[in-house]
């Protein structure tokens, strides 16, 4: 799944873009949140697939994800970055810049810029105020893929995914 959404767009409240980078993240996965099993703040994570996982990173920026396995399996996918698309001045208000593509490079600069927080967490993707459409028909995605970024374990598993050439990623590959 997190290779399949490259491409696509995630609209929040209609601000939102295309979907640049990913990362994919399992319970089986020692740097999952869901790898010790089900508790109070995972538990959206644990399905049904299809809605959002909303957590606080470092205490200070809110991060989505999509569950993405059937219910029971811990699975998600982190959405890394946006090449921003829709709604460029509310992201600019709320992330007090300019420059686009700063705006949403980083999955805490990507939950500010949407205005993710806290009540986002369970919601389902296919309903307001989430809106997720693929990749136009025949619209060419070349995917990258290499070791996620910021964990310190698994650090070597290469379930991060993004889009070749794209001038938005948080990281280059």
């Amino acid at each position: 799944m997190a290779h399949a959404l490259i491409g696509a767009t995630l609209l929040v409240d209609g601000v939102g873009g295309t979907i640049v980078e990913t990362e994919a993240y399992d319970m089986a996965d020692a740097a999952s949140h869901t790898f010790g099993g089900p508790t109070a703040r995972n538990r959206a994570m644990f399905g049904p697939p299809g809605h959002a996982y909303v957590y606080r990173s470092y205490g200070i920026h809110w991060c989505l994800n999509f569950v993405c396995r059937e219910a029971g399996h811990g699975a998600g996918v982190l959405i890394r970055a946006l090449q921003p698309t829709h709604g460029l001045p509310a992201m600019r208000a709320r992330r007090g810049l300019h420059d686009e593509r700063l705006l949403c490079a980083g999955p805490g600069r990507v939950g500010q810029a949407l205005g993710i927080t806290l009540a986002h967490y369970g919601l389902p993707l296919d309903a307001p105020p989430f809106s997720v459409l693929g990749a136009p028909p025949g619209t060419p995605v070349d995917v990258l893929t290499g070791p996620r970024i910021g964990i310190s374990k698994a650090v070597d598993t290469p379930w991060r995914f993004g889009l070749a050439g794209s001038r938005y990623l948080s990281r280059r590959f």
